[in-house]
Formats: C-alpha cells, structure tokens, sequence
C-alpha cells in the first residue's frame, strides 16, 4: 500500500501505555502519540481541516498566500499542505519561540516575521495584528486565524475523538490536553462526551493565562496575565475554539515543572516530546487523586521533543532561569577527592641541582618557586631537561634562572570545565588557596580521579 501524498498520512496516530512515569496512578494512563504525523503535531489535522474548508468556501483561491499568526506547530501543518496544494506561506511568531520551530518553517519554504511576546493582542505589533494587517496588504491572501476558526475544533471531532474512542475500545473515563487554542480539547471532548457523557475532561492550563479563573469564575481577570515561558498552551484572550462547557477541571501547571517533565519523559519513557507534553504529564501526576483502579485515561502528546533542542533539552538554558542547579565539578570537589598533603615548593635562591633531587626524592614532575613564602614562579622537569641540554653546568645555578611564569590560581568554585581548560602543554597544574588557607596543588590527575570517583 502506498499514499499519494504527504497529507494522506495525517491521523491514525498511536496510542501508548505510559508506564515508569504513572507508576503511581491507579489508572491505565494512555499517550496519544501526534509526533507521528507528517509535521510531527497534531496541528497537521487541524490545518489541513482548515485549508480545505476554505477552498470549499471560496476564501483560499488558487495560488493564494496564506497568513497566519502561529507558534510554529500549526504553521508547520500549513506549510506542508501548501507545498502539496501549491499556495504561498508567510507566519507571523512571538519571540518566545523556540528558533527551531522557525527554521523548520522557512525550511518549507514559508516566509516568518517574529513579534514581541510582552504587549497586548490589540497591540499593532503583536503576532495577532501583524498577520491581520498582512492579509488586508497582501493580494489573494487568507488568514485561516486557527483560534476562531471553527474548523480547527472540528478537525478533532471528526477524527481524533473517534480514534480515540475506537483505540479504547469505548473505555476512556478521562481525557487531558493542554489548552492554548483549544480546538484539540474542545473538538475531542464534544466528540467523546456524546458517546459517553460521563467521560471527564481536563484542560492543562499555564500560570499567566486567563482560562482557568475564566472557567471557575466566569471573570476575565487581566491580573490573571503575565509572561510565561510554556510554549503552546495557555493564552491572554478567550479564542472561539475552547468550549468551557466541555472541559471540566483545568489545572494549572508551572513553567519549571512543565520543562523538568518533558525531560523526565524522554528519560522515563523514550518518547521525544515537546514542552505543552510536559505539562500535560506534570498535570497528570498533580490530579493522581481523580483517578481510581479500572480508570482509562488518555492524555494528548502534541508535538516532538526537536522543536525544543535549544530551551527544555538545553541544560544551560535551564540553568540559566533557575530550573535545575550548578552540578558541574569545582576545585572544592576535586580536593575532597585527593587527599590532602602539604604542597613541596622551592625558595628562588635554591640550585637547580637542588631541585633536581627533590624531585626525583619525592618523586613529583613539578614544584613552585617561592620567595620569602610567596610564590612567584615554577619549575618543571621539562625546564630542567632543557637548560641541562643546552648548559650542563646549569646545575649550580639558583632555581630563578630557569624559573618560568607561575601555575595560575584559581578559586575553590571555579567549575571543572575551566580548570581542564587551563591545563595543557605548558600550564601542567593550577594552584588554589583551599579554606584552611593552605595552597594545594590541581594536575590533571586529580581532575581525572574526582571524576571517576
């Protein structure tokens, strides 16, 4: 069997028992793998959904340009069904995004213009009014506006709800999705709720969007909003697609232990998925007390783990927003590891003879040179090979003429990878002052034995 094209194998995706990560929920926990399609999201379904209704309709004529303001995902899916279908692509973004969503786009050949995260909808710069403007200045152009497209919802209850209900055989008692259009959460639930409206639907929802007040209260709140670095739900507005009356319980789930789960899922569970999985998962292991033995629940993994190489599979980038803690190796660490002696030097007016003996007597390749305690210089074995090479009768001269510049020092927190860095050729150690006030000496050795420790 073959397909005709790409977009002939969107849908049909895979469901996967979650096992190490749920181990302590008494349900049968279900993963909806949407990396699968051809985009690797789920926003494939929705976006071709969309692209034919409005050639249905009249809106997408042909060799039309479509606009839209997107994350990246939805973009992708209309990337990919443009090529087959021969329209023009131009995506407008937040700077919040990860790069690799934007180099995934312009690799289809799709035109990306990157907005201001932190200003409001209305705002003439926001990705929203950017793309707006561009469909009004742009000839034969269509905006598919994917939050109030209806077309988007009813992507997800033309197919991802039956696939669900069918791959569950009808048992699915819970359903979780992150919430950022809600086209995915709204369409599957109208699906699965008139088949059995006893199933529970519950929405991931991030801190500094307005759904969950919205939902509990019916207040939109502002103060509800402030930046956050979730990528893919959570939102600033009320987009036409999230029907409340289905959902019924969001959870809201931090930045931090979204980007730490998706990790953990990589790691537990070997599926590669992206930050809005994350904090599904998170969501999952917050509620463990709504779920009981013989439960059935299926949470929806929307994207893949590439998109995100450079923000929740970067550990400098979590490092740097205070996610996960320094674990590097310090000076401080390597002297726990070697034990402690007090280190050999040489005062400057000692013979080079002198030296040589204590060398080979202690059995050492190298020894600072001090003067009235201060260390001021070294000398090396290969510094003395070679003055003797070139003057044999070096050996009744005083250490300070063959003396070269001194190991650096450095302080008990510098990190592992700089110390290895000053190491080399001509720099075989570092000095450090550890907090006795005693200066100890780091070779490569040292560094070698803290690591395997």
């Amino acid at each position: 069997m073959w397909y005709n094209n790409i977009l002939e194998t969107v849908g049909n995706t895979p469901l996967v028992k979650l096992n190490k990560i749920a181990k302590d929920i008494p349900a049968t926990v279900l993963a909806k793998i949407e990396t699968t399609n051809p985009g690797n999201s789920i926003k494939d379904r929705m976006a071709l959904k969309m692209i034919e209704d409005a050639e249905k309709s009249g809106k997408l004529k042909p060799g039309g340009t479509i606009i839209e303001g997107t994350s990246g995902n939805t973009g992708m899916g209309l990337a990919i069904a443009a090529v087959i279908k021969g329209y023009k692509c131009i995506f407008t973004s937040t700077d919040k995004q990860s790069k690799e969503k934007f180099d995934a786009l312009r690799a289809f050949g799709a035109e990306v213009i990157v907005c201001p995260t932190n200003v409001e909808p209305e705002d003439p710069r926001s990705y929203y009014s950017v793309s707006s403007r561009l469909e009004r200045e742009v000839p034969n152009s269509w905006k598919p506006n994917q939050y109030d497209n209806l077309s988007n919802s009813q992507a997800h209850y033309e197919q991802t709800g039956p696939e669900i209900w069918a791959q569950t055989e009808g048992k699915i008692t819970h359903l979780i999705a992150g919430v950022g259009t809600g086209g995915t959460i709204s369409g599957t639930a109208r699906y699965l709720k008139e088949q059995n409206p006893n199933i529970k639907v519950l929405g991931i929802d991030t801190y500094g969007s307005v759904f969950k007040k919205y939902k509990e209260t019916g207040e939109f709140d502002k103060n509800e909003i402030y930046p956050y670095i979730t990528e893919g739900i959570g939102e600033d507005f009320l987009p036409q697609n999230v029907d409340f009356s289905l959902i019924d319980h969001f959870e809201k789930v931090t930045d931090m232990d979204a980007a730490l789960m998706t990790r953990e899922i990589a790691r537990k569970e070997a599926i590669f998925a992206g930050n809005s999985t994350g904090s599904a998962v998170a969501g999952l292991l917050q509620m463990k007390d709504m779920f009981k033995e013989g439960d059935v629940v299926v949470i929806i993994f929307p994207d893949h783990g590439t998109r995100y190489l450079g923000k929740m599979y970067n550990d400098d980038w979590l490092r740097d927003r205070g996610f996960i803690k320094e674990e590097k190796l310090t000076a401080r660490h390597i002297l726990s590891r070697k034990e402690s002696q007090e280190i050999v030097t040489i005062d400057c007016e000692k013979t080079v003879l002198e030296a040589i003996n204590t060398i080979k007597s202690l059995n050492i390749s190298q020894i600072p040179v001090t003067q009235k305690g201060m260390v001021i210089g070294k000398i090396t074995e290969s510094d003395i090979l070679t003055s003797l090479m070139e003057n044999p009768g070096i050996k009744s001269q005083p250490v300070s003429s063959i003396s070269t510049a001194p190991f650096p020092f450095i302080d008990l927190n510098t990190s592992i990878d700089k110390i290895s860095g000053m190491i080399n050729k001509d720099n075989i150690a570092v000095l450090v002052e550890d907090e006795a006030g005693r200066i100890e000496i780091i070779t490569q050795y040292d560094i070698i034995n803290a690591i395997s420790a």
